[in-house]
């Protein structure tokens, strides 16, 4: 896909950006075929204010057995509503890409990608650039996660640019510029693409020295922070295989200065993952123990199951580690949460 050319009678170049994003949302909408999830349908009430961002803080707090009990009937709402005018449409589009993030969590990447594609159509619908940039960013981790980098970085590209089409950017626009960034920067590392990584990471960092240059400090209730871009820097270079690298951001990185257990967590796993690929397994299980004291629930996502087990596998003789493995691998039972059809 590439973006067209600007049509003056449409509204210039802004709105053929807009139009390219969008139909890259479609795209992926196109890629998901079938995993469209059957929503609750009928009459319900509309998203009260602060109901999504008492939701975000439970997904932030890593409290994600919780989330399952409340998102069923944020779904229900949501999807009553969203047509009911841009608003609600951006209201919407927060909880699938909250929804796709939990299912991301849960390694169910079939249902990430259902909630993304239904996080573009509410996107589409809001006609907010800050909305269209989260839907692209939980669009591209099903993506990614399915072989499909290049559409994923060509959604993020599209993003960017337009959340960057103004000159004189609000906080919230350079907050999701940079996050777009970052996540482009570890798609492409994943990619193997080192000089895209690259390009997008040094891209992020420029957009947060930016904001705290405009702004004095990181906006409340953003994403972007200095912290933030050496956390991706982590995994970005863990993932490209320069493991020193890796291991240099992740020994600069404080993680008490990250805003959320979940974040800290991240920040645990990934360096883990650094350390296991540098031999260093002891290193790497008292990582996995912090990421399990940040959020335990993160310490029972299949993905950091599988790190633990990898770490067990090499090293049983490990101090506790049989006991945080069994522990780890046994999570308690989830509340229903919404299903694909």
């Amino acid at each position: 896909m590439t973006p067209g050319t600007a049509v003056e009678e449409d509204g210039g170049i802004v709105m053929e950006r807009r139009r390219a994003l969008s139909a890259g949302l479609c795209a992926a909408a196109l890629w998901a075929g079938d995993t469209t999830p059957a929503l609750a349908s009928g009459l319900g009430q509309r998203l009260a204010d602060g109901e999504l961002s008492a939701a975000h803080g439970l997904f932030a707090a890593g409290r994600y057995d919780r989330l399952h009990q409340v998102l069923p009937g944020m779904v229900t709402r949501a999807s009553a509503s969203e047509r009911t005018g841009p608003v609600n449409a951006s209201r919407a589009a927060g909880v699938w890409v909250l929804a796709s993030q939990l299912a991301v969590k849960e390694g169910d990447v079939d249902t990430a990608a259902a909630f993304a594609v239904r996080a573009g159509t509410a996107a589409r619908r809001s006609g907010h650039p800050v909305i269209l940039a989260a839907a692209a960013r939980a669009a591209a981790t099903p993506l990614r996660r399915t072989g499909r980098p290049d559409t994923a970085l060509q959604l993020l590209q599209e993003a960017h640019e337009e959340l960057n089409a103004g000159p004189r950017p609000s906080a919230d626009v350079l907050d999701a510029s940079g996050m777009v960034a970052l996540t482009a920067a570890y798609t492409a590392a994943q990619a193997r693409m080192p000089s895209a990584a690259e390009q997008f990471a040094s891209l992020a960092e420029q957009t947060t020295a930016r904001l705290l240059r405009d702004r004095g400090r990181v906006p409340a209730g953003g994403e972007l922070s200095p912290a933030q871009c050496m956390l991706f820097r982590i995994g970005i270079h863990q993932k490209l295989g320069d493991v020193d690298r890796a291991l240099a951001y992740a020994a600069g990185l404080e993680p008490a200065v990250l805003p959320t257990p979940e974040r800290r967590a991240r920040a645990a796993t990934d360096t883990a993952r650094a350390l296991l690929a540098a031999g260093d397994a002891p290193t790497a299980f008292l990582q996995l123990q912090l990421v399990e004291r940040s959020a335990p629930q993160e310490a029972r996502r299949p993905s950091v199951r599988a790190l633990t087990a990898e770490i067990a596998a090499r090293r049983p003789d490990l101090p506790g580690v049989t006991a945080f493995a069994r522990r780890t691998t046994s999570p308690a039972e989830s509340p229903p949460r919404p299903r694909r059809a």
